[in-house]
């Protein structure tokens, strides 16, 4: 693979960050966040709290479990290379999920409903979180799936412990993305400005978060010129719809 351009890196971050201030109407308050100041607002939020919170009472009970197989890391592996596929059906099946209505029911997830907020306003911090109550409901559906599909205590807590370890990663990635703070590295360049694109360009490509190039190459969602890609009238507006909070 060869090395990105500096110049042309720089050019995308500066059209991107042009057509973020003329879509929002907002100028960047702070130019360049340090990874430190990203750091101490991220935990402002009650989202990283609870992730952290869930994933320290897993580590703590597989550690109270005892001894176990080595094979148990099978299970981290697993996950996080999986990961990229998961986090685009969700994405796309979830967040991005269309009303629909079945008799005098609507059926339109807290999820769904707080994404097509952040699409609205990819600047407004809160939004970017995962919603507490979602998280606070998944707990015990966590608990009973991976009762379910382990063998033993053991292999449980651990799928525990990487369900939420691989969650604070993506909150983390995520929030990031969305902050002030500028790319260095490589990989997070690509991601930042492929998250930007969904958000700012089309919703309908870039759906992966914590990873560029992945699942999208693999569901045909990973345009190879991004600049041929027209700009969505619905980027903003997810199905049109008007944003619905809470």
């Amino acid at each position: 693979m060869t090395q990105a351009d500096p110049q042309i890196e720089a050019l995308a971050a500066q059209r991107l960050a042009a057509d973020e201030e003329r879509i929002t109407g907002q100028a960047r308050r702070r130019q360049s966040l340090t990874l430190s100041a990203a750091w101490r607002e991220f935990w402002r939020h009650p989202s990283p709290w609870l992730i952290s919170t869930f994933l320290v009472a897993s580590v703590i009970a597989r550690i109270a479990v005892g001894r176990g197989s080595w094979w148990e890391l099978l299970v981290p592996v697993a996950l996080i290379a999986l990961f990229p596929v998961i986090e685009w059906v969700i994405h796309v099946a979830v967040l991005h999920w269309r009303p629909r209505t079945i008799g005098p029911l609507t059926v339109d997830s807290l999820l769904a409903r707080e994404h097509r907020a952040h699409h609205a306003d990819p600047r407004d911090l809160p939004l970017v979180f995962i919603p507490w109550r979602v998280l606070v409901w998944l707990l015990p559906t966590y608990v009973v799936v991976a009762w379910l599909v382990t063998p033993n205590s053991a292999w449980m807590l651990t799928l525990l412990v990487s369900v939420y370890g691989i969650k604070a990663g993506y909150e983390w990635t995520h929030y990031l993305v969305h902050s002030d703070h500028r790319p260095r590295s490589r990989w997070y360049r690509s991601v930042w400005r492929n998250h930007r694109l969904h958000h700012y360009k089309n919703e309908h490509y870039w759906f992966t978060v914590t990873s560029a190039g992945t699942a999208d190459r693999l569901f045909g969602t990973y345009p190879a010129d991004a600049s041929a890609v027209p700009t969505s009238p619905t980027v903003k507006r997810l199905h049109d719809l008007e944003e619905t909070r809470g």
